[in-house]
């Protein structure tokens, strides 16, 4: 009788990589996918040894490694993803071999050199919610490495994940400032922040003022100002204004306002600073040529607190928003806010269809409309919760308001094309140039995940069904958590016959959706979906192996 295998116990940082979209680059090109992986693993299995790590498991395109350190281990990881994405660079994207990889610090069981248990679980689940040559860590692993890497980490919140009992904290991490090595700083420049063209009007972007008062508290009011600003100038018809969220993106870091002109498609950037002492406020602003680097416009504001204007911080959570409403019953702002909150419920599946969600968004989107004809902000959002509720027509016609109001509203150029997408093909080319307007006006904006699958999902209803795998792959990269955008992926596999990768799409579906169902989805979007798209979706899905 065989002698029995010894299993032992020991802490470990654990280390899962997996290829994005492997099936499908295994049935593009069965011979030039195993060669570029083997290329690729050459690459990840030195930089684990270097950085002292065994690897364990290996099946297929996956890898499983152990470290002695968490910071080894998201060292190891931040420099394989900087050196794969350069590797990638001479290959077009639809042939480049992209890994996710999850970092966790648990107990492992250790079995013949093999590793087992829930920490190795974890870090495989981590490794599905990073993007695609991104990282993602466990809470216990940003603890122990946060204050010793020059990293920046984006909370994901508690994800709940298949097979693991308890929801677990995860985290994005990136590179960040003069730590990130030369081969990350490439990909990066090669992987989505390309040179756009300029505008054919005067273009500008408002960078984030810098706080030098060495009070945190005043971060809100620097933060306030410039919102102000992009507010106030992104009115004038006649002016090209980058979108907030996207010029927010450069907080806290040291730029090169060339580059910023180049990632942003901008002639001019404005930038300044906030200092306060005692009762005493100075405001300092520079407008700058990008093109020569000259300064053509400085100034300096000095004035008592007493006499700044009073800033409003605009609630993010439903229950804050109603009790702004208790207050004033006419407050557009808040009542959009509401209304755009329900949306993304509804979008998501998270409440039921007609349900009592629907009826307090769509009183409040009404109110909204009502009492916002000037306020474009509370019009988008308004308009967001009635196209997924299904009243387009109204949706449509205080979208057409908000952008009378401010042409250069991304978000309202974004949810004009979500509108339209779930219209139908008969809309479909008006879907895809209100989605380009938006990315074009926010090209950074944290919901350009949302205007990208609005723009799939009209190429879908179209019968474009490869346009519409381009649109939401770069949405899935860049939100691989909105579900919409999943269920849109594993139709649009089912409808192009490539059943293996529908099957794995499907299984990471049913992970953020669990019981999920072809009559669960069909009633979730019988009220605001076109019958043709919906007919599609669902022979998508069906064909994928959703259940009945």
């Amino acid at each position: 009788m065989a002698e029995p295998i010894e299993v032992k116990r020991r802490l470990a940082a654990i280390f899962a990589a997996d290829v994005e979209g492997y099936s499908r680059l295994m049935g593009a090109d069965e011979v030039a996918t195993l060669d570029a992986l083997t290329a690729r693993r050459e690459i990840l299995d030195g930089l684990i040894a270097t950085h002292g790590g065994r690897i364990a498991n290996t099946a297929g395109d996956s890898v499983l490694a152990e470290f002695g350190s968490s910071v080894d281990a998201v060292r190891c990881a931040m420099e394989a993803q900087a050196t794969l994405a350069s590797a990638n660079s001479s290959f077009p994207e639809n042939r480049q071999i992209n890994f996710r990889i999850g970092v966790h610090v648990g107990d492992v069981m250790v079995r013949a050199g093999d590793l087992f248990g829930d920490g190795v679980n974890i870090a495989a689940r981590l490794q599905t919610l990073a993007r695609a040559g991104g990282l993602c860590v466990s809470g216990v692993t940003y603890d122990q490495v946060r204050k010793i890497l020059p990293l920046s980490f984006t909370d994901l919140g508690a994800q709940t994940v298949k097979n693991i009992e308890e929801p677990i904290r995860a985290y994005e991490v990136k590179a960040q400032g003069e730590a990130a090595s030369s081969a990350l700083k490439d990909a990066s420049s090669s992987s989505g922040r390309k040179s756009l063209p300029l505008p054919d009007k005067p273009s500008i972007a408002v960078l984030p003022f810098q706080n030098l008062s060495g009070d945190p508290e005043q971060e809100y009011f620097a933060d306030g100002m410039v919102e102000e600003i992009t507010t106030a100038i992104a009115r004038l018809p006649w002016l090209f204004v980058i979108a907030r969220n996207s010029s927010f993106t450069y907080k806290g870091k040291a730029v090169d306002v060339k580059q910023v002109a180049r990632e942003l498609g901008v002639r001019y950037v404005l930038e300044g600073s906030v200092r306060k002492g005692g009762n005493r406020m100075r405001i300092t602003g520079q407008l700058i040529d990008t093109a020569s680097g000259a300064h053509i416009w400085a100034n300096r504001f000095d004035g008592a607190l007493d006499d700044i204007f009073e800033l409003q911080a605009l609630t993010e959570a439903i229950s804050l928003s109603k009790m702004a409403l208790q207050l004033d019953p006419s407050y557009a702002a808040a009542a959009g806010l509401v209304a755009w909150c329900r949306g993304i419920q509804r979008g998501q599946g998270w409440v039921r269809p007609t349900g009592p969600e629907d009826e307090d968004g769509i009183r409040l989107a009404k109110l909204a409309i009502e009492f916002g004809t000037n306020d474009p902000d509370a019009l988008w959002m308004a308009a967001y919760l009635l196209s997924i509720v299904g009243d387009q027509t109204t949706a449509l016609s205080a979208l057409d308001r908000a952008l009378a109001l401010n042409p250069n509203s991304a978000h309202a150029w974004g949810t004009k094309a979500l509108c339209q997408s779930l219209r139908g093909a008969a809309h479909a080319v008006v879907a895809v140039e209100a989605g380009n307007r938006a990315i074009r006006l926010s090209p950074l904006d944290p919901l350009c995940y949302v205007y990208k699958f609005s723009v799939a999902l009209a190429y879908l209803g179209a019968r474009q069904y490869h346009d519409a795998e381009v649109w939401i792959d770069d949405a899935l990269r860049e939100q691989p958590r909105f579900h919409a955008s999943f269920r849109v992926k594993v139709s649009l596999c089912g409808l192009l016959g490539r059943n293996e990768e529908a099957r794995d799409w499907l299984v990471r579906l049913l992970d953020l959706q669990p019981g999920l169902t072809i009559a669960a989805w069909a009633a979730h979007a019988a009220t605001f979906l076109a019958p043709e798209t919906k007919a599609l979706m669902i022979e998508g899905l069906r064909k994928a192996g959703l259940p009945e």
